[in-house]
Formats: C-alpha cells, structure tokens, sequence
C-alpha cells in the first residue's frame, strides 16, 4: 500500500511538472485571449459543453483548459523557488547552529521562536500588501517565511551526526570548518531535508492560492490556479464547475506533493536503517 501510494503521488507530481514544462505546446489556446461571445461555456461533458473547450471557459471567455495548464507552471514555480529560499536560509541557520552549539545555537534557537511565534498568513498578507503583488514578491514573501522546519530538522540532525567518527577524524585531520560542514554533514542530513521540502512545497502552493484567492497574490491576468478560484467565487452558485476545476487540480497536486514526501520519507528511514 505504502509503495502503491507513493508511486501514484510520484505520477500526480510527474504529470503535474511535464504539463507545466510544456503548456506552451499542451495547451490548446491562449490562456489569455478573450472570447466575450464565448464566456461561461461549460466543460465539454456537461450539456451546452463545447468540444473546442474542453474544460470550459471563464467569464471573459478564456480557455480554461489551457489556463489550468498556465497555472500549473505557476504553482511548480512557486513550490520550487520558496523552497529553494527557505530551505538554504533554514538550512544555514540550523547546521550553524547545531554544529557550533553554545550561543551560537542560543541565538538561533531564539530567531526560530521568534518566527514561531510570527502568525504565518497574517504577515504575508502585510508584506504583499504594503509592497504590491507580483511573483517575485510571493515568492520571497513566503521563503522568508517558511524557513523555520529545515533549521529545526537541520539543527537536530547536525546535533545527532557531529560527534560521529567520521566528522571527528575530518576534524582531526585539520579539514576546515567550511569542508565539515559542506561535505561531511551536509550530505548525511540531506534525506532529512528533502522529506521537509516536500511538506514545504505543498505548503507554499496552498499559501499562495491562498494569498491569490485573497487578491493579494499573483496578479491578473497571470493564470494562478489560486486566482482562479478567487475569480469564479462569484459564479460558483450558477457555475459550480468554474470553482471545481481549480479547485480540484489544486487538490490533486498537494495530495501528490504530499503522498511523495511520505513514501521519500519511509523510503530514506529504511535506508538510513541498513
């Protein structure tokens, strides 16, 4: 069951990327040319559906289709670039502070309380607000903000490998701090890591839906899956399908996201084990 659940988050995450990479040749339209003669055209299974457009159009006669295909890019891009973000801030942060000990772990462990303490949703709604919306400042908004579980993770991790055998003869052979850190227990705290990035990316999705859905995240007419939705909550009593389609889709893609970290997360145990 484990291995069945972990291939099939594994296929969800695949075809989710390989639809992002190639929406420039997938996608059957423009995801941003308007048909005001064609809007609100529903999905091409349900009666009046055109099949021309597959999953409908929205309410400025936009291929929905080919926007889910845009928005996916969106969405990769954004998982990917905060966790790269916050994963190297976190990851400093924790290996420093887990290596050296001391006040130098002091001082670490008081930066990560303090952003324990900072409510999530609420700062990022500020930021983005007081800077305007864009996609570099989501992305940034959100890897300043989601840093605190690589350097939690890290910092244990180090703790638990830098007394081990191999770390205490590259230190008595005079390898420098740097070379410790970079290639003894950086590599053996890295499956650690990669399972957090997981739960960090699917996090960073629905953050940013969630900024979108509030108008302070990607900005129109830039196909966010989380803009989406925020865009069809006015037709959802009429139109159920227009808030479906993304809605689903963003479903669909964390549960993947998710289902993957899991199986990475028995997978490298196990072979930590042996």
């Amino acid at each position: 069951m484990k291995r069945f659940s972990t291939l099939f988050g594994m296929t969800i995450v695949g075809a989710v990327v390989l639809i992002a990479l190639c929406a420039d040749f997938l996608a059957p339209h423009d995801p941003f040319a308007q048909d005001l003669m064609a809007r609100m055209i529903p999905p091409s299974w349900m009666e009046s559906g055109s099949p021309l457009h597959l999953f409908g159009t929205d309410q400025l006669g936009r291929d929905y289709l080919s926007r889910l295909m845009y928005g996916a890019r969106i969405s990769v891009l954004i998982g990917v670039l905060t966790v790269v973000t916050s994963g190297l801030i976190g990851t400093a942060l924790g290996v420093t502070g887990g290596y050296f000990g001391g006040r130098v772990d002091d001082i670490v462990m008081f930066a990560i309380t303090c952003r324990l303490a900072i409510p999530l949703i609420l700062v990022a709604l500020t930021v983005v607000a007081l800077i305007g919306s864009s996609l570099t400042v989501v992305v940034m908004t959100l890897g300043l903000l989601l840093w605190e579980r690589f350097a939690v993770v890290a910092r244990t991790t180090t703790m638990q490998v830098r007394n081990i055998d191999y770390v205490a003869a590259a230190r008595a052979a005079g390898a420098s701090t740097p070379h410790i850190l970079l290639r003894e227990i950086l590599p053996n705290i890295l499956s650690h890591l990669i399972v957090i990035a997981t739960l960090e990316m699917a996090l960073a999705i629905l953050l940013e839906a969630a900024l979108s859905f509030l108008g302070l995240g990607v900005p129109p007419p830039l196909p966010s899956w989380g803009l989406m939705i925020a865009e069809a909550k006015d037709y959802m009593f009429f139109s159920p399908w227009v808030i479906m389609v993304p809605g689903v889709a963003l479903f669909v893609l964390v549960l993947g996201i998710n289902l993957l970290g899991d199986g990475l997360r028995d997978f490298l145990g196990v072979s930590q084990r042996r």
